[in-house]
């Protein structure tokens, strides 16, 4: 799967032990290390989200018209009867809802309840296995972001020191606060998932208290009507990008190939335009977690993934993303960034500069850059462990551990002999190089462009 193209692995604690999941985190960077490719590890912690029991790992065929229950249970599900982990089901949903099993695959309407069930009518059929999501719209949950499991789980993978923290229904800021680990990079990096309507609501607030945000358009779609999801996705896409946040498109993306070789030709456009609209990652789920070829998946996303990329139009994202951000200086360091990204990415143009080599303690200078989307390869060089971990979620980024800490000047000629000497770059060519004054430095006020000297 690495060698496929994954960079980073995300590993879902709704499915699963603790155990079994950091079994897997010490399989992965076991491999990675094997490989030498830095892959980022995401633990998506459950949430408040609503799972039927397990169905087994066969599919169960729901057929249109038939007749089932829906009880409080997390013990096994049927055709007949699915029990549900949330004890507040009977009084959430009322008679005449529509309620969405596995992100749409099968919908059910409540015809009535009683005391201890509500019986449901199939009005959509298909197939379910495993531990399927029921989508109880967010503004009825009793249920708090995170949930004292999730807390349990942030206490133990943040011990592993894990990459990222992939939090399951933020409705806002509050609720990312309450994680509570240290600010990246110390800490993991915090992604907020936006599947609420209330979460787009507060969405302002939650970019700025996050370190990046997943559109998770399973519950978003069903929450918002699947008809306004495309003008979500890029309207998420677009505040976080412009507010330099790593965006991560999420959901269905190659849902036919959990059992096909090859995908639809409507998901090939869907990932190409998830790409166009500023992604800086796209997300496998089942086509990878339960697929019949994960590694065919992953192979086929990155194709489409690189094709798309060849047609972005760098230059008008560029001076877009100009637009935007430059007309706020009330921060001078952020003011500073832009000025000296914007530069960066019209010298690459006009130089034809095939390289740009960030310098950063806490990725702040890569992710800046990345915002830009440069034709430019970007090797984003940190003497922090934790960064370069974080950084396989930066757009067009491949991160290095830079050793060398210090001054300025030596850490850039370390980078670029580093780089140099391990082929990135080569003698005589021009590179880019962007840093801050410190290592600590918010603001990136260093921008150079030289030729790579010959080695000693």
């Amino acid at each position: 799967m690495i060698q496929a193209g994954m960079n980073i692995a995300r590993l879902g604690l709704a499915h699963g032990s603790h155990d079994e999941a950091q079994e897997r985190v010490e399989l992965i960077r076991r491999i990675a290390a094997e490989e030498k490719t830095p892959v980022g590890i995401l633990i998506d912690l459950p949430g408040p989200k609503v799972r039927s029991a397990n169905f087994g790992q066969e599919p169960v065929t729901f057929a249109e018209g038939s007749k089932l229950t829906l009880r409080v249970g997390n013990h096994a599900s049927t055709a007949q009867n699915v029990e549900v982990d949330y004890a507040g089901l009977i009084s959430d949903i009322d008679p005449g809802d529509v309620v969405s099993i596995g992100d749409g695959r099968v919908m059910v309407k409540i015809l009535d309840a009683t005391d201890d069930q509500l019986n449901a009518e199939v009005a959509h059929g298909g197939t379910l296995s495993g531990r399927p999501g029921i989508h109880i719209p967010a503004e009825r949950l009793s249920l708090a972001t995170p949930t004292p499991e999730d807390m349990v789980a942030v206490e133990r993978f943040a011990a592993l020191k894990v990459d990222m923290l992939a939090v399951s229904f933020v409705r806002s800021a509050a609720d990312l606060v309450r994680v509570g680990t240290p600010s990246h990079p110390e800490g993991p990096l915090v992604i907020a998932k936006i599947e609420t309507a209330e979460a787009i609501k507060n969405l302002p607030e939650i970019i700025e208290a996050s370190g990046a945000v997943m559109v998770a358009r399973g519950d978003l779609g069903l929450e918002c009507g699947i008809e306004g999801l495309p003008s979500i996705q890029k309207h998420i896409i677009r505040e976080c990008i412009s507010s330099g946040r790593p965006a991560i498109t999420a959901t269905q993306m190659l849902e036919t190939m959990i059992e096909n070789p090859e995908p639809t030709r409507a998901e090939v456009s869907d990932v190409a335009n998830a790409v166009w609209d500023g992604s800086s990652a796209v997300m496998l789920s089942g086509e990878t977690a339960i697929g019949v070829d994960p590694v065919n998946v992953i192979a086929t996303m990155a194709r489409i993934v690189d094709h798309a990329d060849l047609a972005f139009d760098h230059r008008s994202w560029a001076d877009d993303l100009a637009e935007i951000r430059l007309t706020d200086r009330k921060v001078p360091e952020t003011s500073i960034t832009d000025a000296m990204t914007l530069a960066t990415a019209r010298a690459v143009n006009e130089l034809g500069i095939k390289t740009i080599l960030c310098i950063s303690g806490s990725g702040f200078t890569v992710r800046s850059m990345a915002r830009f989307r440069p034709k430019a390869r970007i090797l984003g060089y940190s003497a922090n462990e934790n960064t370069v971990g974080q950084l396989s979620l930066s757009w067009g980024t491949e991160p290095r551990l830079l050793p060398t800490e210090g001054a300025i000047e030596g850490r850039i000629m370390a980078a670029v002999c580093l780089a140099r000497d391990s082929g990135d770059l080569q003698e005589g060519e021009l590179v880019a190089v962007l840093a801050g004054t410190s290592e600590s430095s918010r603001s990136t006020n260093v921008l150079r462009i030289q030729i790579v000297p010959a080695a000693e």
